[in-house]
């Protein structure tokens, strides 16, 4: 990512903008064809002075007439027909979005190796039951791979978001000082339709460096990916609290290990995927506020994509390298989630109890009756079982099979294994009812 992104690429994504411009332009016949081969020419084989290029960014503020001034000296006498029509802002923006094409692929394909790592985990343990937490307190039962289904779920929707944006962001920007084209006069549109064509880029319906909604986009979803990827390495760290212990992350010699206590086994991974997170949420929030343009070009708005946008694609894309190996890793352990879902000793399922006590009583009699029978195990240190069954307007109306089979947790499932289903295999209407 930072070889896509870094400020060689940059340069490099500028003069294949300018080739390209004056490609298009020497095909519309406004600047001759020999001189548009000179300067691709030129381009392919200049050695750019990067001391001069830096010395003369700052003095000008920004970088392309630094590159234009090296450019058209290596081109000779074509060099005169270099940067026709354009304007700084345009290069920078076009090369802006080639730059982005490219990082939108990688994380792409990070993205789908980390699809791919929960996809196995919600497969191989679709039915191993462990205790489903709230406000960190065991809730109810559901199984691992429900958990992982539902972490799997926000990527599916994220790898969606990213192929429905890249029709709005990957567009061509060629508009000219006040973005009207007013330099090129009437070929000025057909101009920039050919430009985008030899790019492999949109043609803008009208001119967008004033109105960076396509852009912030772009992080917006970074931070969603960054988010999802957050909540599930928070998820993991938690259980892998020695207390918990119901996962690990991939063992390797020294991963995660303290310099001071040989015991430890530190969730590094979801440590990098959490501040990846935080940093990439301050950059979406950074972005938006770069959305505030003041007429037709910025006063310093436009500079706080130079930062937010790089960073944040490196930082999601460092997120996702460490989810998808973390996770295509994963040790899971069953027996230390069947031993802390048996550790309420049944209070974990008073809900199947009440559900089923409900229609013979009422719901509030039920709720009410079980309620009371919880509070009398946790003070007596008793299973649930043991306390309902001596409880006769419990034990009498369900029985004592019945109440044996509900205090069983692993008996209370609900659909988890069917929403499991449906994640993995949702054109074929698996886990639907009928």
């Amino acid at each position: 990512m930072r070889s896509l992104l870094d400020s060689d690429a940059f340069v490099g994504r500028c003069v294949e903008t300018e080739v390209a411009l004056a490609a298009a332009e020497a095909r519309l016949g406004l600047i001759p064809e020999a001189a548009a081969a000179s300067i691709a020419f030129a381009a392919r084989t200049i050695r750019f002075d990067m001391v001069r290029l830096a010395r003369e960014t700052e003095l000008v503020g920004y970088p392309i007439l630094p590159i234009v001034e090296q450019l058209a000296d290596a081109c000779g006498e074509a060099g005169g027909y270099l940067h026709w029509g354009a304007t700084t802002q345009d290069i920078m923006d076009t090369a802006t979005v080639l730059q982005v094409r490219q990082a939108l692929d990688l994380v792409e394909l990070q993205l789908d190796d980390t699809i791919a790592a929960l996809r196995r985990l919600a497969a191989d343990h679709r039915d191993t039951p462990m205790a489903g937490r709230t406000h960190l307190q065991q809730a109810l039962p559901i199984t691992f791979g429900y958990k992982a289904a539902v972490w799997l779920s926000a990527l599916e929707r994220h790898r969606e978001r990213l192929m429905q944006l890249r029709p709005r962001v990957l567009v061509v920007q060629f508009s000219g000082a006040s973005g009207t084209l007013a330099s090129l006069g009437g070929p000025g549109l057909a101009v920039q339709s050919e430009l985008a064509k030899i790019l492999g880029l949109a043609t803008p319906s009208i001119t967008w460096h004033a109105a960076r909604d396509g852009m912030v986009e772009v992080v917006q979803v970074l931070a969603l990916i960054s988010g999802s990827l957050a909540k599930i390495a928070f998820d993991v760290s938690v259980m892998m609290a020695t207390e918990i212990g119901e996962v690990s992350e991939p063992f390797a010699r020294h991963r995660g290990a303290s310099s001071t206590m040989p015991q430890k086994r530190n969730p590094i991974s979801c440590e990098i995927i959490i501040a990846a997170a935080k940093m990439v949420r301050q950059h979406s929030g950074l972005m938006l506020d770069a959305m505030v343009h003041d007429f037709e070009r910025a006063t310093g708005s436009w500079h706080l994509e130079w930062s937010a946008l790089p960073e944040s694609f490196a930082l999601a894309s460092g997120a996702l390298l460490q989810a998808s190996f973390m996770l295509s890793g994963l040790a899971v352990h069953p027996d230390r989630m069947l031993a802390n879902l048996a550790i309420s000793k049944g209070l974990i399922v008073a809900e199947a109890v009440m559900m089923a006590l409900a229609p013979l009583t009422g719901r509030q009699t039920a709720h009410d009756l079980v309620y009371a029978a919880c509070r009398r195990a946790v003070e007596a240190g008793k299973p649930l079982f043991d306390v309902l069954v001596d409880t006769q307007d419990v034990s009498v109306p369900l029985g004592r099979e019945r109440l044996r089979y509900l205090t069983d947790p692993e008996n209370y499932l609900g659909s988890a294994s069917q929403m499991v289903d449906r994640i993995l295999h949702p054109a074929s209407g698996v886990g639907l009812e009928k």
